[in-house]
């Protein structure tokens, strides 16, 4: 065990104990993942998106010991603060909502324009990026890179230089953060994300730990997969165990909280879209037409594959249904009347 986790588990064994009991890994991974939780780390960052595996990093922090006042959410806006498009419009407020029954401050960072402006790119630079800061005005950052053209969706691949989506819209957003706020110039940081070794061979593969790109001599950033190695069922579980309202996404029969319209979509997604929200399926059908390409290069556009789909919507739902599509969330985050939701064990496409 390295030097500096040996001292804080000899200081510390009943909580280095209970960590390692809650490690369902290899003691080499348990090692790495102590380090992850020592005391010098000045500042956990949880990738929060509002599905359950970003609920369950929360969770697990917590039910480690570690406290709230160095934990903070980071959420992502897919489509930034401009029109809808990809995104579940009641996503934002559902974090805001989880964010503010946990007590934990939650930070928005975005690409401007978002997922529609890095789409149409044309002979452009990407979009900069904005983030909202503790306490100033939102900081902004880049824009000024060489020009591009897009005029395509993100493909639908394990690849991200391709998928662009992921690549664009959440990860190099992150980065931006780190790199630009002052509040982490230098110091130890830990990003937590919630890719798990279930959902797919290649997440499988995945390293529980590894440094960050964004670290320097002076800002150690790990990124650390904290449920990586969690069954969803052990995910629910431990919804349940803290009584976590999950996302109407869910509870409307999707298994996974990813884009409202995730390229990864199946035929039943798509007719659920055309059910939630017909303008945007049009919309992006119109796009497909445009580009000479389907969304999914190796199916048929989006308004064949709704209309040969069913509704995933379980009946009685219609009002969630409606509630989903607004940029509120007016439910408890924490009920005692807990049950698993319609999407739960469910496989629905989401990234790889």
């Amino acid at each position: 065990m390295p030097a500096a986790t040996r001292t804080w588990a000899e200081s510390n064994p009943a909580a280095a104990a209970r960590r390692v009991a809650l490690h369902d890994g290899t003691v080499a991974e348990a090692e790495a993942e102590l380090e992850c939780a020592l005391d010098d780390v000045d500042r956990y960052i949880v990738a929060f998106s509002g599905g359950k595996d970003s609920i369950a990093l929360v969770i697990r922090l917590l039910e480690l010991g570690v406290p709230r006042e160095r934990i903070e959410l980071w959420h992502h806006l897919v489509d930034g603060k401009g029109a809808r498009f990809f995104d579940w419009p009641s996503t934002l407020a559902y974090c805001q909502a989880f964010a503010d029954a946990f007590d934990l401050p939650l930070y928005c960072s975005w690409r401007i324009g978002g997922f529609l402006r890095e789409m149409l790119r044309s002979d452009t630079p990407t979009a900069p990026v904005k983030f909202e800061t503790p306490t100033g005005p939102d900081m902004v950052v880049g824009g000024v890179g060489p020009g591009g053209t897009r005029l395509r969706f993100p493909q639908v691949t394990s690849d991200l230089t391709v998928r662009w989506c992921s690549s664009y819209l959440k990860i190099d957003v992150a980065a931006r953060v780190f790199t630009n706020d002052a509040r982490f110039e230098a110091g130890r940081f830990v990003l937590l994300t919630g890719e798990r070794a279930e959902e797919s061979a290649a997440r499988a593969r995945y390293s529980r730990t590894k440094p960050h790109g964004a670290s320097t001599r002076s800002r150690i950033v790990t990124q650390w997969r904290a449920v990586h190695g969690w069954t969803e069922a052990q995910v629910w579980a431990a919804m349940q165990r803290w009584r976590v309202n999950p996302h109407p996404a869910y509870r409307l029969g999707f298994g996974r909280l990813s884009c409202m319209t995730c390229i990864f979509g199946n035929d039943d997604q798509w007719a659920t879209v055309k059910q939630l929200s017909p303008d945007i399926l049009y919309l992006i059908a119109s796009y497909e037409e445009s580009f000479n390409a389907t969304i999914d290069r190796k199916h048929e556009g989006v308004l064949v594959r709704a209309n040969r789909g069913t509704s995933m919507i379980p009946p009685g739902l219609d009002e969630l249904a409606k509630a989903s599509q607004e940029e509120t969330f007016n439910e408890p985050i924490l009920v005692d009347d807990w049950s698993l939701p319609a999407g739960a064990f469910k496989h629905t496409g989401g990234p790889t």
